[in-house]
């Protein structure tokens, strides 16, 4: 038997991308669907903070740098957008980055520019070992 992290969660969230791209469609750029969702979240009633500073350290000391993802939802998911023909590793390796960066153990890597239906890729936080019995989770399974 698997367990799905944040399975309710991630049900409402993906609801409000399918919404967006249904609305939309394919083609626009990842501004346009950053604007959408902001608005769908509001919409539903689906708790998020949009482009919220991740601070980073390098061995226990703080830097100047910092990430910023597309969205935080329930205070403990990473959306991670993007409008591009095919999702690269370097896409993959963004949102693990701000996984661990953050210590959260979800993210969700959105393509809108996907045809026929939007790419959602269920990334999990490995480094957790708590939760590394999950990485197995299936793609577009929210």
């Amino acid at each position: 038997m698997s367990i799905i992290l944040y399975k309710e969660e991630c049900f409402a969230i993906q609801g409000a991308i399918f919404e967006v791209y249904k609305t939309m469609g394919p083609g626009f750029l990842e501004a346009v669907y950053q604007e959408c969702l902001e608005k769908e979240f509001l919409l539903q009633g689906i708790p998020f903070k949009a482009q919220e500073e991740l601070p980073l350290h390098y061995k226990g000391e703080p830097l100047k740098q910092k990430y910023i993802p597309d969205f935080v939802c329930y205070n403990k998911i990473i959306i991670e957008l993007k409008a591009v023909k095919i999702v690269a590793d370097e896409h993959k390796a963004q949102i693990i980055n701000y996984l661990h960066a953050s210590h959260f153990q979800l993210g969700l890597l959105v393509n809108f520019s996907s045809y026929p239906k939007v790419g959602i890729d269920r990334i999990l936080n490995t480094t957790l070992s708590n939760f590394s019995f999950l990485s197995d989770a299936k793609k577009n399974e929210c």
